[in-house]
């Protein structure tokens, strides 16, 4: 779409108006999003584990050691541990896609009557600044309130920038925690909840 503008400037006094002609362009914001989540099976582990290893050295390489990020990757993001979370645990994973592409993914199940647990949410690097983090968690939240549930924590840890991010959206800090999480490790982070 063209918006022309005329603009009438008179240049000499025995000479009538110049015309100056301005031509704009606009585009309209596109109407509608162009995310799309799909709920994952146990088919989509390769998938969720070629997000998982672009992802993670992002996100932990200034906070956790690499010994530590090996484990976490072996215990949680092996073939046969993200089998069971989906298939035994209870663990809904969810794929999100922008315009097509797989962009990221994440975890939630509930722990208790009520109270929901994200596990965990990754979005590609490339993709900050979108809106697509808060397009999954709004999605997760309203999947919860169709099975009745009133709210959601997660947990953070304490060097990660994403905690300004929860913050934003809603969540508020409840508790801290230091997780042993075996062969030395420790998961020190905060535990956010927002309710409804």
């Amino acid at each position: 779409m063209k918006i022309i503008i005329f603009s009438s400037v008179v240049f000499c006094k025995n000479r009538g108006p110049v015309y100056l002609t301005f031509t704009f362009s606009y585009l309209p914001k596109k109407q509608g999003s162009m995310f799309e989540i799909k709920k994952a099976s146990a088919g989509d582990i390769p998938l969720i584990r070629d997000l998982t290893f672009r992802v993670w050295p992002q996100t932990y390489t200034s906070i956790l050691t690499q010994e530590q990020i090996d484990y976490m990757l072996e215990m949680m993001y092996s073939e046969s541990s993200l089998q069971k979370q989906i298939t035994k645990d209870g663990c809904q994973f969810i794929i999100v896609y922008d315009e097509g592409n797989p962009v990221g993914f994440a975890s939630y199940n509930e722990e208790e009557p009520q109270r929901w647990k994200l596990n965990k949410i990754y979005i590609l690097q490339n993709q900050q600044g979108k809106g697509t983090g808060k397009y999954v968690i709004n999605y997760i939240i309203e999947e919860i309130k169709k099975n009745n549930g009133s709210s959601l924590f997660l947990q953070v840890n304490q060097h990660n920038k994403a905690k300004s991010f929860y913050e934003r959206l809603g969540f508020d800090e409840v508790d801290f925690v230091n997780l042993d999480i075996g062969h030395g490790f420790f998961m020190n982070g905060y535990i956010m909840e927002k309710k409804w």
